[in-house]
């Protein structure tokens, strides 16, 4: 096995320890400690949020998509990724593959746990919030920045005569 397939295999396990652990944690935490708990008054809550859509909330609203449906797109891009992964020697785009995977199987596990995601970061300015989150989102979004950086380095890489 080739060292971005490792470092991204290990990125894969540590999100999902770290996400699965904290969800499981934090939930326990806020039934016992009440549905919101300020950790740092007028910025940032702790809460618990059923996420029935996709990352943030989106596509949540009244009539969500099933959470089957939702999980089986999810396996399928990781499917996608795994075989991106394979084909790449860029490190930063094995090290986003593994951070998307890992958050996508993370929240996979919710929805066949619970039917929905747990989420329980609310960042927020006096009445603006935003959406509620957790640690499988917050990989998926630094996953996706580090392949977007490194398409923009590439790119640019690229363009250089030599």
């Amino acid at each position: 096995m080739r060292r971005i397939d490792r470092v991204a295999m290990a990125l894969v396990v540590a999100t999902l320890v770290v996400d699965q652990l904290s969800k499981q944690l934090l939930l326990g935490y806020l039934k016992e400690a009440g549905a919101a708990v300020s950790v740092i008054d007028g910025f940032f809550r702790l809460v618990i949020v059923w996420n029935s859509g996709v990352s943030f909330g989106l596509l949540g609203g009244d009539r969500p998509l099933p959470a089957w449906l939702l999980s089986s797109v999810a396996i399928a891009v990781c499917i996608g990724l795994f075989v991106w992964l394979r084909r790449t020697d860029r490190p930063l785009t094995g090290w986003g593959i593994g951070l998307v995977m890992g958050g996508a199987i993370g929240n996979v596990i919710d929805r066949a746990r619970w039917g929905a995601v747990f989420d329980f970061a609310d960042f927020h300015v006096n009445q603006w919030h935003w959406p509620a989150f957790n640690v499988a989102d917050s990989a998926i979004v630094v996953g996706v920045g580090l392949m977007l950086i490194d398409s923009l380095i590439g790119e640019r890489q690229r363009a250089r005569p030599d």
